[in-house]
């Protein structure tokens, strides 16, 4: 039952993280559209997130972001030897941002982010074959950023400044694949943690090669989330004596609730990239390098002082992304993107819970001038998921479990671009 415990903390880190080759990044539609690139994109306060470098070349005294999407996901699952299929039935994500910034003078910005870059709803069927590694997750972080953005010359210049993360997390498993109470219903754990706190921190820089040539790059830190004041709460478990029993060699615990210790590694990340533009065009690329290596296992501490420790033995992994933009009118400005997006999960480390492997993701979108100060901005992103055979070999009982996972996600965005 430890190992329950442990491998349900895992999507807690992994959640946070976009562990499990999750990696959706929505963090302003304008980018987005443009296959969710920006380092070097100096066009709004969307920078405050992808290089607050920029913040300080934008022309306008005050700039605003704001907006969110619904995520539509889906995962279909099926063991070809046995025949079993299963389909998730998550409901709609709703991860937003709201970025701003404020120029004191022509050499100095000020900023402030506001985004939930990861977070995920999965809800498998009731009782599906692999019950006994996840039946629902409910996750949600979210990050706040105070930034500065400083001009060293016309050229070049910094930015960035501390972040600070809070998040949350409630999943639900099966203990095994047999055990059940006296009356027949699922012995079950479900994990529960909220307000899981730290900080951390950003650096971006950006040269402004020629007047239609820019080059960015932004670095942001490993970040390590301590999980102390958490509770697993067992239910429908054959005890009520109120103490563990060991039944067989296994360690049944009583029904209720136990707290546990845990160090989360949200890994460090760094993005470079460069943005070109001439006359009604603009070109985009940007590579972001995630090192995943920190992860190599997840140690639980529990109320009782027994430990566990789990492999993960992630790998780093990089997204290539390519956006071009184009202004049809005074009021009508067009965007296209496209990116790859490499899974850190290696073989044998393949779980339900995250079930994300490389994938496509082809964005397109728009923005509409309302007014000199506001725009509307819509964006459009459909992530396909490379169809993969797959297993997870370190379940609790000694076994594993695997099959092919087919996953996709529609993703409809709409925000507000303010200046002034």
């Amino acid at each position: 039952m430890k190992r329950v415990l442990a491998t349900s903390l895992f999507l807690l880190a992994s959640a946070i993280t976009f562990a499990g080759g999750y990696r959706v990044g929505l963090q302003g539609q304008r980018a987005l559209a443009m296959g969710h690139t920006g380092v070097a994109y100096v066009n709004s306060a969307e920078l405050a997130f992808f290089n607050p470098a920029g913040l300080v070349y934008l022309e306008n005294k005050i700039n605003a972001s704001a907006g969110g999407f619904g995520v539509f996901s889906s995962v279909a699952w099926q063991n070809e030897s046995t025949g079993q299929f299963a389909n998730t039935d998550s409901p709609m994500g709703t991860p937003f941002y709201l970025y701003g910034s404020y120029a004191l003078n022509e050499q100095l910005s000020l900023g402030l982010a506001v985004y939930t870059p990861y977070g995920s709803t999965v809800e498998w069927p009731t009782d599906w074959a692999g019950s006994h590694l996840v039946n629902n997750i409910e996750l949600a972080a979210v990050f706040i950023q105070p930034l500065v953005s400083f001009k060293i010359s016309d050229k070049f210049s910094v930015g960035g400044g501390p972040i600070f993360v809070t998040g949350n997390v409630n999943f639900n498993r099966n203990a095994n694949r047999f055990l059940t109470d006296q009356e027949g219903n699922r012995s079950n754990v479900t994990i529960d943690d909220s307000g899981v706190t730290n900080w951390g921190w950003s650096v971006g820089g950006m040269f402004r090669a020629t007047e239609n040539l820019t080059f960015g790059a932004n670095y942001r830190s490993e970040i390590i989330l301590e999980s102390e004041d958490g509770t697993a709460t067992f239910a429908n478990f054959p005890n009520d004596s109120g103490q563990p029993v060991v039944v067989g060699g296994t360690a049944i615990p009583s029904n209720g609730t136990q707290g546990f210790n845990a160090s989360l590694p949200l890994p460090a990340e760094l993005t470079v990239g460069a943005s070109y533009s001439k006359d009604k065009w603009v070109v985009n690329v940007d590579y972001t390098r995630t090192y995943w290596d920190v992860y190599e296992d997840l140690d639980i501490v529990f109320a009782d002082g027994s430990e566990s420790i789990n492999p993960r033995n992630y790998k780093n992994s990089s997204i290539y992304k390519f956006g071009v933009g184009y202004a049809a009118s005074e009021k009508f400005m067009l965007r296209a993107g496209y990116y790859f997006d490499e899974s850190p999960v290696q073989s044998g480390y393949f779980a339900p819970e995250t079930p994300r492997n490389d994938s496509n993701g082809f964005s397109a979108g728009l923005s509409y001038a309302i007014s000199s100060s506001f725009a509307i901005d819509a964006s459009f992103l459909y992530v396909r998921f490379k169809e993969i055979n797959e297993s997870y070999d370190y379940v609790d009982d000694g076994s594993s479990f695997g099959g092919t996972y087919k996953s996709s996600a529609f993703i409809p965005g709409i925000g507000l671009t303010y200046k002034l």
